[in-house]
C-alpha cells in the first residue's frame, strides 16, 4: 500500500499547502515543484532505505578499536539523502537551500521514516544547523551550519549525562576559558570542555567528514564552583575534528572520545554512544598557555551568551520532538500497511453464524473477521490521525515564519501547546498500532520472518526519545496550558470550536461534533480543577492521564476536520478512500474518545493514589 495518496490528500485537499506559494518566501514553488520533491524522496526511500531495513537491524554498529563500522548501505543511503538537498530544504537559497515550506519537507521526510527509520536522514543534523542559524555567529553559520546542510558534516545534541539523564539541572560537564586570549578565536569564545555525555545518537561514525556536537556544559562561577540548576548551563560547538575559518579540517582531532556503544532494543542502524569530552586521549594545543595542565579538555566554541544554553538548545529539542512524532507515526503506518496486506491474504477460520463450524466450507481471509477489522481500524485511526497532526504542526511552523504578525504569533503559541502532544501521542498510540500489527500476524508476528516485530522494537524507543511521557506531560499541564495566562489553551479551544461549528451542519458528522465539543469542555474543566489549589504537586500528580485525554481530544479534532475535507471533495462518498476516512473518524469517536472520562476523573479530583504510595509498600 502506498503512502502517497494519503499524503497528497492531507497536503492539498485538507491543509491547502499550495496556498503557501502566495507568500514571497515560497513564490518560486508550485504544486509541480512540491510533487517533484515528494517523488524524489519516495524513490530514494524505496531504493536506498527500504531494502536494507532488516540489514541495519541485524548488522549493528561496532567499534574496531579505531572507528565505528556501519554497513555500506548506510553510507550509500546517507549520500543519496544529502545529494537530494533535503538537509537544507527549508533554508534560504544563499545557504544552499530550496526555501521549501516545512510542511512539504516534513511530508517528504516521512517516506524515509517509513522505509527505514534507524538508517537516519539527518534529523539531528538539520536541527543542529537550524539552531546555529538562529543563535550562532555569522562565521559559525558559515563554517558549521552550512557544511551540515551540504552533508559534509553531521550534527548531534549532547544533553544527557550518565548521572543526570533528563535532569538537566544536574549537568556536571564543565567549560572553562581556554587561556587568557580565549575571546580572540574567530569561531567564537573558546572554552575547554570536560565531562561525559550519554545516549548521544550518531555520536561517532565515519559517514561524514566531521561531526558537530552541540554540548550543554556549565561555566564555573568566580568561586570555581558550578552554578546550581539550569541557569548555569551554556551551549558549545564541539567538533570531532578541528576546523579552520574556511571550514576545512586542520588534521587535528579534538579531544572527544568514544567511551562505548549502547546496544538498543530498536533503531539499531543508528549509533548510540557514550562520549568522553576532555579525557586527554586527543590533546589539542591551547591558544593561550593552557589550563589544567597545558590545554586539557575538548575545544568548544560558545553559542549565544553564557548561561543561556538551555534556551538555545530548546530550539533544537522542540524540532527534534516533532521529528520523533513523525518517526513514531511512520513506524505505525509501516506496521499498518504490513498487517493490512497480511490480513487480505491469510486464510483462517470460517464466518460466524450458520454453517460457520462446517469444516467442509472454505476458510475466509482473516480481514473478513470483525475483530481483525477492529484492529486494522484502530491502526488506521491512530496512524493517519497522527500523520494529520504532524503535518498540521508543520504547517504551524510555516505560519509562524511567514504569516501576518498576529497569525504568526498565534501559530507560535499553538505550536507550544501542541508540541508535547505531537511528540508523545504518536509514540504511545502508534506503538499500540505496531502491537496490533503483530497480533494480526499471530505467531508469525513475533518472528523475524515478518517486519512487524522490528517496527514495534524501533517504535518502543520513541516514548523515551527527546523526553519521556512524564516530562512531556509535566510540560503540557505544568507550563504550556498556563503560558501567557492560558492564551495557548484558549487558541486550541477556538480552533476546535470552529471545526465543531462547521461539522454540526453536516448530518454524517453532527454527532461527532457534539462529542468533540463536550470532550474539549471536559479538558478545560479538568485543567482548572487540577490547578484549583495552586499546588503543583496536586496538579501534576496525574499529568500523564491529563496528556492522554488532551491528546485524544486533539486527535478527535484532527479526525473530524479531515473527515469534513473528505466529504467536501467527495460529497457522494463514492470512493473507498472517503469511506476509509469516515470510518476511521467513526471508530475514533466510538471507541477512543470515550476513554477520556476515566483519565480526566483522576485529574479533576487531584487523586493522590500514585503520589502518596510509600516506597516500602511497593
Amino acid at each position: 500500500m502506498s503512502l502517497r495518496p494519503t499524503l497528497d490528500f492531507l497536503l492539498y485537499q485538507w491543509l491547502n499547502a499550495t496556498t503557501l506559494n502566495e507568500r514571497p518566501r515560497f513564490s518560486d514553488h508550485s504544486r509541480e515543484t512540491f510533487d517533484a520533491v515528494l517523488e524524489t524522496c519516495e524513490r530514494i526511500a524505496r531504493e536506498k532505505f527500504a531494502p536494507f531495513n532488516r540489514l541495519v537491524d541485524t548488522q549493528e554498529p561496532h567499534f574496531d578499536g579505531e572507528k565505528v563500522i556501519l554497513p555500506q548501505a548506510t553510507h550509500d543511503a546517507g549520500k543519496a539523502y544529502a545529494a537530494s538537498g533535503m538537509l537544507s530544504a527549508a533554508q534560504d537559497y544563499d545557504m544552499g537551500g530550496m526555501q521549501l515550506p516545512y510542511t512539504i519537507e516534513a511530508a517528504a521526510n516521512s517516506f524515509f521514516a517509513c522505509a527505514s527509520v534507524s538508517m537516519g536522514t539527518g534529523l539531528l543534523t538539520t536541527g543542529n544547523a537550524n539552531l546555529l542559524m538562529v543563535h550562532g555567529t555569522p562565521l559559525q553559520k558559515e563554517v558549521f551550519a552550512k557544511n551540515e546542510f551540504a552533508g559534509r558534516f553531521s550534527g548531534t545534541m549532547c544533553l544527557s549525562e550518565p548521572q543526570a539523564g533528563s535532569s538537566l539541572s544536574d549537568v556536571a560537564t564543565r567549560a572553562v576559558p581556554d587561556g587568557d586570549d580565549f575571546a580572540s578565536d574567530p569561531l567564537g569564545p573558546r572554552y575547554r570542555i570536560k565531562g561525559n555525555k550519554m545516549w548521544i545518537s550518531a555520536g561517532e561514525h565515519e559517514l561524514t567528514e566531521n561531526i558537530v556536537h552541540l554540548v550543554l556544559a556549565k561555566i564555573p562561577g568566580p568561586d570555581g564552583k558550578l552554578i546550581p540548576g539550569t541557569r548555569g548551563i551554556s551551549l558549545f560547538i564541539v567538533p570531532k575534528k578541528m576546523v579552520n575559518t574556511a571550514g576545512q579540517l586542520t588534521g587535528e582531532r579534538n579531544d572527544v572520545a568514544l567511551a562505548g556503544l549502547n546496544h538498543k532494543l530498536g533503531w539499531r542502524g543508528t549509533t548510540n554512544t557514550l562520549l568522553n569530552f576532555g579525557e586527554g586521549k586527543y590533546p589539542v594545543k591551547s591558544t593561550g598557555g593552557g589550563l589544567d595542565g597545558q590545554g586539557a579538555g575538548a575545544v568548544g566554541y560558545l553559542v549565544g551568551k553564557p548561561h543561556e544554553g538551555l534556551r538555545c538548545m530548546f530550539h533544537m529539542m522542540n524540532e527534534a520532538r516533532i521529528g520523533i512524532g513523525i518517526a513514531a507515526t511512520m513506524l505505525g503506518l509501516a506496521g499498518y500497511y504490513a498487517s493490512l496486506e497480511y490480513a487480505k491474504n491469510r486464510p483462517q477460520g470460517r464466518p460466524v453464524g450458520a454453517g460457520g463450524k462446517d469444516a467442509a466450507r472454505p476458510q475466509v481471509r482473516i480481514i473478513e473477521h470483525a475483530d481483525v477489522k477492529r484492529m486494522l481500524l484502530a491502526q488506521k485511526s491512530y496512524c493517519e490521525g497522527s500523520l494529520g497532526l504532524m503535518l498540521y504542526c508543520a504547517r504551524l511552523v510555516d505560519e509562524q515564519h511567514t504569516a501576518s504578525p498576529e497569525a504568526a504569533d498565534d501559530a507560535r503559541l499553538l505550536l507550544e501547546v501542541l508540541t508535547p502532544i505531537a511528540k508523545s501521542w504518536p509514540s504511545e498510540w502508534c506503538l499500540e498500532a505496531n502491537s496490533l500489527a503483530i497480533q494480526i500476524h499471530g505467531g508469525y508476528g513475533y518472528t523475524r520472518d515478518f517486519p512487524v516485530e522490528q517496527y514495534w522494537r524501533d517504535n518502543r524507543l520513541n516514548m523515551i526519545h527527546e523526553g519521556t511521557h512524564g516530562i512531556q506531560a509535566a510540560d503540557l499541564l505544568g507550563r504550556k496550558v498556563l503560558m501567557e495566562n492560558g492564551r495557548g489553551l484558549v487558541l486550541v479551544v477556538e480552533r476546535i470550536n470552529a471545526t465543531v461549528d462547521r461539522a454540526k451542519k453536516i448530518p454524517e458528522l453532527a454527532v461527532h461534533a457534539e462529542a468533540l465539543a463536550l470532550a474539549m469542555k471536559q479538558v478545560v474543566a479538568a485543567t482548572q480543577a487540577a490547578w484549583s489549589t495552586g499546588e503543583p504537586s496536586d496538579a501534576l500528580a496525574n499529568a500523564v492521564p491529563y496528556m492522554q485525554a488532551f491528546g485524544h481530544t486533539v486527535l478527535a479534532w484532527i479526525s473530524l476536520d479531515v473527515a469534513m475535507a473528505a466529504l467536501a471533495m467527495d460529497a457522494a462518498k463514492s470512493s473507498t478512500a472517503t469511506e476509509g476516512r469516515l470510518g476511521s473518524a467513526r471508530y475514533f469517536f466510538h471507541y477512543e474518545l470515550p476513554k477520556i472520562g476515566a483519565w480526566l476523573k483522576v485529574v479533576e479530583s487531584r487523586d493522590q493514589t500514585c503520589a502518596s504510595m510509600s516506597e516500602e509498600a511497593f
